[in-house]
C-alpha cells in the first residue's frame, strides 16, 4: 500500500488503517536464507518444542562445555548467525538457537514482542546458559526476558545493535507505513490493550539497570540505516555493566558476516 494513499485512507478510515499497521507489526515477513545459511542449519541437531500455538524450530551445534544461545532480530532467523556459528564452533561451544513464533521454520500465525520474549526466558531456562548473543531486535526480546525473569544471571552477553524505546518500533512503523499521528495513537491504545502493557515504559535502557548480566558488549554501526546508533548508546549510557564499540563498514545486516565482528564476539565472550 503506497504512502501517498495510506495518508488518505488515515483521514478516511482511521480504525482499518490502524489494524493494517497492527499487522505489519505483529506478521513478520521472512527474507530467504542464503546458500551458506542453510548449510550451516543444516548439520544442526533439529528439535521442535511446542510453545503457545506454535512449533518452535531449535538448532543445537555440539561442542564442549561451554554453551551460547544465539537470539536473531525481529524478521530474522537462526541462519543469520552462520559465520558465528562456524566461529564459535571452531573455539568448541555448544551453540544453541532458534526461530521465534512466525520466523524461519517456525509454525506461522500472529505473533508479538512478547511472545518472543516469553519464548528466550524458556529457552535460557531449557539450556542453562549463562552467555547470549542477540541482533538488533533480538536485544528488546532478551532484555526485557532477564527484566522480567531477575533470577535468571548471566555472564556474558554480546547484542550486535540494540534498539531501545518499542515506541521507537512504532514510530518507524508508522513511517515506513506513512499512517498519521491520529491513526497512530489507535495502534498504540489496541497493543496497551492485547498486552496489558504501556507502550511509553518499553525500553531496553530502563529493562538493562534492573537485570542480572555480569559484563555486556553493545557493537553497533555509526552508518546503520535500519536502527541509528543513537539508540545503543542510550541503551549503553543506563547499563553500567556494559562495553560500547562504535564501528563502519558492516551496517544493520552485514554486522552478522564481517570477520573482524566476529572475533572481537568470540575473545569478548572467552575473556
Amino acid at each position: 500500500m503506497k504512502k501517498t494513499l495510506v495518508k488518505i485512507l488515515s483521514t478516511l478510515l482511521p480504525n482499518q488503517v490502524a489494524k493494517f499497521a497492527y499487522k505489519q507489526l505483529t506478521n513478520p515477513q521472512i527474507k530467504k536464507l542464503r546458500p551458506h545459511e542453510q548449510e550451516v542449519l543444516d548439520k544442526s541437531q533439529k528439535e521442535i518444542l511446542k510453545f503457545r500455538d506454535f512449533d518452535i524450530q531449535l538448532y543445537t551445534w555440539l561442542g564442549g562445555h561451554d554453551t551460547v544461545l544465539l537470539i536473531h532480530g525481529w524478521e530474522g532467523q537462526a541462519g543469520n548467525f552462520a559465520d558465528l556459528i562456524e566461529k564459535l564452533g571452531e573455539q568448541n561451544y555448544t551453540v544453541y538457537a532458534f526461530d521465534a513464533p512466525s520466523h524461519g521454520m517456525s509454525s506461522k500465525g500472529k505473533t508479538s514482542l512478547f511472545e518472543f520474549t516469553e519464548l528466550v526466558g524458556v529457552l535460557i531456562r531449557k539450556w542453562g546458559v549463562s552467555k547470549l548473543v542477540s541482533h538488533s531486535f533480538g536485544g528488546v526480546a532478551t532484555t526485557y526476558a532477564l527484566f522480567s525473569n531477575p533470577d535468571l544471571k548471566m555472564s556474558k552477553y554480546v547484542l550486535l545493535t540494540t534498539p531501545d524505546k518499542f515506541s521507537e518500533r512504532i514510530d518507524d512503523v508508522s513511517a515506513q507505513v506513512g499512517i498519521t499521528e491520529k491513526v497512530k495513537e489507535i495502534l498504540i491504545k489496541r497493543l496497551e490493550k492485547e498486552t496489558t502493557k504501556n507502550v511509553n515504559e518499553l525500553s531496553v535502557s530502563e529493562f538493562v539497570k534492573a537485570i542480572n548480566v555480569e559484563r555486556a558488549l553493545i557493537i553497533h554501526d555509526k552508518n546503520d540505516k535500519v536502527i541509528p546508533i543513537i539508540r545503543s548508546k542510550n541503551v549503553h549510557s543506563h547499563w553500567k555493566n556494559s562495553e560500547f564499540l562504535e564501528i563502519e563498514g558492516t551496517g544493520h545486516f552485514r554486522i552478522l558476516r564481517t570477520k573482524a565482528i566476529l572475533e572481537k564476539t568470540c575473545d569478548f565472550l572467552r575473556s
